[in-house]
């Protein structure tokens, strides 16, 4: 088996007109396909839905269901919100990135960052439904991404045997840490 691409990721919603017309106005994603059932395909279940799918970019869908007889959505409390969360590419760079924060901010959505993490830098926000959402603009070298490369099995054998965070890849949030420790 090749996996090709993700097909699509799907979260619940608690509108699914209100996720729809969000995710149209504030990330230019547009609406691609709805599909409703009252019973779930893959378990026969009595339990209607709308399931909508958003163009994510690049082939991927970014998908939703509104459960109107379910329990009322929450989170996971034993999970930080700052875990869970959808990621997403931009093109423009870092320059889009700022531009994109300042249209969130001025439509009253509270926003996060840039945090640099040094081969990306990231902006936070949470959509309607309490999904954390991140923006990303790329700035890695070659060279960067090699040097991580490098240290991934290396990282992932300490922290299986240790779970305490290996020190391979510090370099990237040393300067905020610096930071920190002066402020």
């Amino acid at each position: 088996m090749s996996i090709q691409r993700i097909h699509h990721v799907a979260y619940r919603c608690k509108d699914a007109k209100q996720t729809v017309e969000w995710y149209r106005q504030h990330l230019g994603m547009d609406f691609v396909l709805a599909i409703a059932e009252d019973h779930v395909p893959s378990t026969h279940a009595p339990d209607p839905y709308m399931h909508l799918f958003m163009d994510a970019g690049g082939g991927n869908i970014l998908a939703f269901f509104e459960l109107p007889n379910s329990p009322a959505m929450g989170r996971d409390p034993n999970t930080p919100e700052w875990v869970q969360h959808i990621a997403f590419k931009v093109d423009g760079g870092v320059d889009e990135l700022l531009a994109t924060k300042a249209r969130l901010e001025a439509s009253g959505i509270e926003v996060i960052g840039p945090t640099d993490h040094t081969i990306f830098q990231s902006i936070y926000f949470f959509d309607p439904n309490g999904h954390r959402v991140e923006l990303a603009a790329d700035t890695a070298t070659p060279e960067q991404m090699k040097k991580l490369d490098d240290v991934k099995w290396d990282m992932l054998a300490e922290w299986s045997r240790t779970k305490r965070a290996p020190k391979h890849a510090a370099w990237m949030h040393e300067k905020e840490l610096a930071g920190a420790a002066k402020a």
